[in-house]
């Protein structure tokens, strides 16, 4: 079992951003910039390490449901852009990084992670959480 699926079944707590009956959002607790949000399906196990390896229904259902929320980190933050990765070399659990960009630089993946207070963190998760349209 990977530590996001501990983070959905609510065993490792998490700064959730969105939840649908498919998918789950919340806040990276490394983010490269404020806002940096993670983007996963809810995977019975095993679960796929490998974005096209999901079914199609389920990865249409992942890439629908981190519109949404793009949507609104992008209403919640002010960036010009949400800026789009899929790694997944970190942790063996299908992920979407959703990065607030004002330039190209907030997406790499090279520099240095913040460090956010716990209080600061939870802002940011509940001042997107309320940006987003329902999902």
């Amino acid at each position: 079992m990977t530590i996001f699926t501990k983070i959905i079944n609510g065993e490792i707590p998490s700064y959730k951003v969105a939840e649908s009956d498919c998918c789950y959002a919340f806040l990276d607790i490394n983010p490269l910039v404020k806002g940096h949000t993670l983007v996963i399906p809810k995977l019975p196990e095993p679960e796929a390490d490998y974005i096209f390896d999901l079914d199609d229904e389920l990865l249409a259902s992942l890439m629908l449901f981190a519109k949404k929320v793009a949507a609104g980190i992008k209403k919640a933050t002010g960036c010009k852009r949400v800026g789009v990765a899929v790694l997944g070399m970190e942790v063996n659990h299908v992920h979407i990084h959703l990065v607030p960009m004002n330039s190209e630089r907030d997406m790499l993946f090279t520099n240095p992670k913040l460090s956010l207070p716990a209080d600061e963190m939870a802002q940011i998760a509940n001042s997107i959480a309320q940006a987003i349209d329902p999902v």
